[in-house]
């Protein structure tokens, strides 16, 4: 597995799959989920292999990278993204971010105008103050101590019932298993402190904002906020979708990114 090291001395794991349409299509930088590695995209980043060829990288703290005890945050996730990016010799990528991975794109498209061609946003939030926060019934059910039962809740918010009485697992989004606590922790802290809002407006990348409507987890009101912030931004809702729209409603979600995409030359 190919690796990096980032200028404060973290070496970072990627992945690069697909081959694309060719020699001149513009790679997709796939963003996963917090305290997630690459494998979150294990059941769609195939999808897009027809048009492009996909990045991931497992963020600090996760997968075959480094894990050190030492503060995280979305910005310095998107400074590992652009030495993933600089070892490929890759000046300008497409990126689609989802949940804390859409908080590292956001950070990306406004700090590193010029390595982002184009911007999707899903399942996410601006984070701070201006943020639809979860409830307190979320936030209660996913600290449950009875066996399996915050698991169990996890999943009822990524997934509809119908989805998962038809598949029975393995799941990919539920966190990286091999996490030592202390990383758990810093992932956790970093996506909560992700404060975006007053660098929204300054992303001048095409940008499209996917939710699934019924999101509990990310607040499905989150959206129209990202949507309104963002110059020019699109906004697509998916009817009936929880968290991970982007695995559960594939059909709809990868065509419906493509075709963004592919819409700008």
């Amino acid at each position: 597995m190919p690796r990096t090291t980032t200028p404060d001395g973290i070496d970072i794991a990627y992945q690069v799959q697909g081959e694309g349409a060719g020699a001149g299509a513009v790679p997709l930088v796939l963003l996963a989920g917090q305290a997630n590695n690459h494998r979150w995209w294990d059941g769609v980043r195939e999808d897009f292999h027809a048009d492009r060829s996909t990045i991931t990288l497992d963020y600090r703290g996760t997968g075959q990278s480094d894990k050190p005890d030492t503060p995280y945050s979305t910005e310095l996730f998107a400074q590992d993204v652009i030495a993933v990016l600089n070892d490929l010799g890759i000046d300008r990528a497409d990126v689609y971010g989802t949940s804390m991975g859409g908080r590292v794109a956001q950070q990306l498209a406004a700090r590193y105008p010029d390595r982002v061609r184009a911007l999707v946003l899903g399942c996410t939030s601006p984070g701070g103050p201006h943020a639809v926060e979860r409830t307190g019934e979320v936030r209660r059910s996913l600290v449950q101590t009875g066996p399996g039962a915050a698991r169990r809740a996890l999943l009822e918010l990524m997934y509809t019932p119908a989805w998962l009485e038809a598949n029975p697992g393995p799941y990919r989004t539920l966190g990286d298993p091999g996490m030592p606590a202390h990383a758990q922790r810093r992932h956790l802290v970093a996506s909560n402190e992700h404060d975006a809002w007053h660098l929204l407006p300054d992303i001048d990348a095409p940008a499209l904002i996917v939710h699934g409507s019924d999101d509990l987890l990310n607040p499905a009101a989150n959206a129209p906020l990202l949507a309104g912030r963002i110059p020019g931004a699109r906004l697509h809702m998916i009817p009936g979708a929880r968290h991970a729209y982007f695995e559960e409603f594939r059909v709809v979600a990868s065509p419906l990114v493509l075709d963004f995409l592919t819409s700008f030359p």
